[in-house]
């Protein structure tokens, strides 16, 4: 929290990534609602079935989860989710996996990512009973991420018509393009706004401008320089 405060002091896009879900996790909330850091969260929530989570040893429950994300969006409307799951952990039935999907129901999550299990050197996980097959891992996966796209294009969609801050991370002279971001998308990992270059408008690498977005897919959006 101490270093939020004082990183809030630079007056730059404060972004923070790989967050565990400990309960003090709740007073950096405000601050984003304060606008001293971006209201991005990335928190690895990893699965909402109990019996799961309880074998990862994570003390988590998907109950307990939906009531602070709940609680996170009522003292900062505008905070972005991002989170990770990882599917085919060993002794994961199909109605735990049904219970991660219904959790994304739930949850309306921003941004979210999928990962199949796989043994790590060392891990205790590697002895657990109830290996699952690596063709249903790969169909479990499949199935998470085609329910986040409809979830995430649904989101995106509500931007049509919002005027939003961007930053430019490149400039494309022979698609006439500028590639950027909002402040709900981190570098690398999630979507891109593409901007068509106009002639009255100048921008370097960097600059934070705004923009009107005009279209969106299940990822990314399109804009034009706001009137």
């Amino acid at each position: 929290t101490e270093l939020c405060e004082a990183l809030s002091q630079f007056g730059i896009w404060v972004r923070l990534h790989y967050v565990y879900p400990y309960p003090h996790v709740n007073e950096i909330i405000p601050l984003m609602a304060e606008g001293k850091i971006l209201p991005y969260l990335d928190i690895p929530f990893q699965h909402a079935s109990p019996k799961i989570l309880k074998a990862m040893k994570r003390p988590a429950s998907a109950e307990n989860t939906m009531q602070r994300i709940s609680q996170w969006r009522e003292i900062c409307p505008e905070i972005t989710i991002r989170s990770t799951f990882i599917a085919g952990f060993p002794g994961e039935t199909e109605e735990d996996f049904q219970q991660l999907l219904d959790f994304l129901d739930a949850a309306q999550l921003d941004r979210v990512g999928c990962f199949a299990y796989s043994d790590v050197d060392g891990a205790k996980a590697n002895q657990l009973d109830g290996a699952v097959p690596e063709e249903v891992k790969q169909e479990r996966v499949a199935r998470f991420m085609e329910k986040q796209a409809t979830i995430s294009a649904e989101k995106l969609k509500q931007n049509i018509g919002r005027t939003r801050d961007v930053i430019i991370d490149a400039i494309d002279a022979e698609q006439n393009m500028l590639i950027a971001r909002t402040s709900s998308d981190a570098p690398d990992i999630d979507g891109l706004v593409y901007i068509e270059m106009t002639d009255n408008i100048t921008v370097n690498v960097g600059d934070i401008t705004q923009v009107t977005i005009t279209d969106t897919d299940e990822y990314d959006m399109w804009a034009k320089f706001s009137d």
